[in-house]
């Protein structure tokens, strides 16, 4: 995969995330010095953090700098605005059109927001990305059905496999219940996979 949505496919198994959760980020979601992603209502409108991983941190300051300008274009014509809770509106009506508060994967073009009939910015459509992890996966000879959810399926499994504690993963993935999270484990039963039979000690 290659530009934004080999980025977006980089953050969804880098950091565990569900495909809508990061095609909703937004800028002050991003917390590169703590090299941490705020998911902001997540399933069941919770709220949790995640890692950013080193490796996407260059590519994502520099998606983030041609976004800006992007924002700056938008903003001369005075359509730099995107969708906020409607309380938050209410109580900030420029707040959709503050910087931190724009789409870290915005469209390429403005449309017409149903809701409002406002002219704003939305983030890009899930079609986008789904369609180019289907390719890539065909492209690069997986005989296994591949989905953005794979990416967060394959964060969880690798890192239960690198030996890190279930609760962990848990907290990462946004689990209410541990049981969610033990899907994952029939992985380390596998033989090959990184639990040794004792016989090989």
């Amino acid at each position: 995969m290659e530009g934004i949505t080999a980025l977006m496919a980089g953050l969804m198994y880098g950091g565990g995330l569900r495909l809508m959760e990061c095609l909703r980020l937004r800028v002050k979601d991003i917390d590169f010095a703590r090299h941490q992603i705020l998911v902001r209502d997540g399933k069941g409108q919770k709220d949790r953090i995640t890692m950013l991983a080193d490796r996407f941190s260059d590519s994502l300051r520099k998606h983030l700098e041609n976004v800006k300008a992007v924002y700056d274009g938008d903003q001369a014509q005075g359509s730099a605005e995107v969708f906020i809770w409607p309380a938050l509106a209410r109580k900030y009506p420029n707040a959709g059109r503050e910087w931190i508060r724009q789409y870290v994967f915005p469209a390429k073009t403005l449309s017409v927001d149903p809701r409002s009939g406002k002219v704003r910015r939305h983030h890009i459509h899930e079609s986008a990305i789904q369609k180019a992890v289907k390719n890539a996966a065909s492209r690069s000879g997986v005989n296994k059905k591949v989905s953005c959810h794979t990416l967060r399926h394959s964060f969880a499994t690798h890192l239960l496999e690198a030996g890190y504690d279930i609760r962990t993963v848990q907290e990462l993935l946004g689990h209410a219940d541990v049981s969610t999270t033990m899907i994952y484990t029939h992985v380390l039963n596998r033989p090959g996979l990184s639990v040794k039979s004792p016989a090989d000690f």
